[in-house]
């Protein structure tokens, strides 16, 4: 039990000291000059040890620059998160509070952080994702008793999700006329398999089992700062297997005839790694190089949408095929488990809040079912009548 002494300082005044063990059993002190705050601070001590929520006096000391570098650095994210999460830190979050230790951040602190904040409400969310993940990790060290982004107070940036709508069959056609013949069958490939953009540059004639009527998605090339580029797992590293319907497969056959697999290196991972992956690509540059969606974007897929008539927006990029493929499958009555793991996506929830409103309305079958289970019954009490 801790207890409280007293003793006076150099000027005579009177001092009040605490005497206390902290849950590792190792003597602590601490003085105050009035008493009635040393018997709060002991009442306190002893409170917070029976809570388990105790903290040390210098805990918390840190900064919150210093204690980020570590959790980052103790981070096992692939090296593409590594860099866009050090970059968030450092262009948004180290300038404001990186000098501020861990015990001065309070929920008003991350709430003026975010509001000052000229971002958009998504990528204001993933930076408040970050710092609430390392003030986490800093409570789970005991270094601060709770985490401030947790707060009532602190308000997240709402996020509007867009509705998504689906191309029409026609503009799909439009967009793979419009590019260059080589490179037509990445329309095909995404809105034929749902393959994201970079699994469509990715995708080997190995990845075919035309007998069985599959592919296998299993990499992606993947665009990292310096604009260099590596071999890495598809998103969230879900590889997974995608029907393969016979019209992209007869397009497939027709490309490999006309513009034969090159085969590519790149690093696997990371641009550094000496583990390099040879793999035959069906979509390369003319320079038989792996494609780069900077340049896949800006010099062909954007004269192909002026060549098409299509508006060169967002909502019209290449991951517009995968929507289309969506929307296709859904329409035919697929369900969304199916959808989500032709899509890839971790949790079949996203894959319905996105396209749920794609869906066939149930309402017809709900009438139609409801009819039929009452007729039943009237025809079973007029056999029994």
């Amino acid at each position: 039990m801790a207890s409280i002494s007293s003793t006076r300082a150099a000027d005579g005044s009177p001092r009040y000291v605490v005497n206390y063990r902290d849950p590792e059993d190792r003597q602590r002190r601490k003085s105050f000059r009035k008493k009635a705050d040393a018997e709060a601070f002991r009442n306190t001590v002893e409170a917070d040890k029976l809570r388990g929520t105790y903290l040390d006096v210098n805990a918390g000391r840190v900064t919150f620059r210093d204690f980020s570098g570590d959790w980052l650095a103790s981070r096992t994210f692939d090296h593409t998160t590594y860099e866009a999460t050090d970059l968030r830190l450092r262009v948004h979050v180290l300038p404001v509070i990186g000098h501020l230790q861990l015990r001065q951040i309070k929920p008003s602190t991350i709430q003026g952080l975010i509001r000052t904040m000229d971002l958009s409400d998504t990528y204001r969310r993933v930076i408040l994702a970050n710092i609430s993940a390392i003030l986490g990790a800093a409570v789970d060290d005991n270094l601060i008793a709770k985490n401030p982004c947790n707060a009532g107070s602190v308000r997240r940036p709402s996020v509007v999700r867009r509705r998504v709508v689906p191309w029409p069959a026609e503009q799909i056609s439009a967009m793979h006329d419009a590019l260059p013949e080589r490179y037509r069958l990445a329309v095909t490939l995404g809105s034929g398999l749902g393959l994201r953009q970079g699994e469509i540059f990715a995708l080997s004639p190995a990845d075919f089992d035309f007998l069985a009527g599959t592919v296998e998605v299993q990499r992606q090339v993947r665009i990292l700062a310096g604009n260099k580029l590596v071999f890495a797992p598809p998103k969230g590293r879900k590889t997974r297997t995608v029907p393969l319907p016979s019209s992209v497969a007869a397009e497939v056959n027709s490309h490999l005839a006309q513009f034969p697999p090159v085969r590519v290196s790149l690093p696997w991972l990371t641009p550094g790694n000496v583990e390099r992956v040879d793999v035959p690509l069906l979509l390369t540059t003319r320079e038989r190089s792996a494609l780069n969606r900077n340049y896949f974007n800006s010099r062909l897929w954007r004269p192909a949408q002026k060549r098409a008539n299509v508006e060169p927006n967002r909502d019209n990029g290449c991951h517009a095929l995968r929507h289309w493929y969506a929307s296709v499958l859904l329409d035919a009555g697929e369900s969304i488990r199916a959808v989500s793991e032709y899509l890839g996506h971790s949790d079949p929830g996203f894959t319905l809040r996105t396209y749920t409103h794609l869906m066939p309305s149930s309402s017809e079958r709900t009438r139609d079912a409801v009819d039929a289970a009452f007729a039943t019954a009237r025809d079973s009490i007029s056999n029994v009548g």
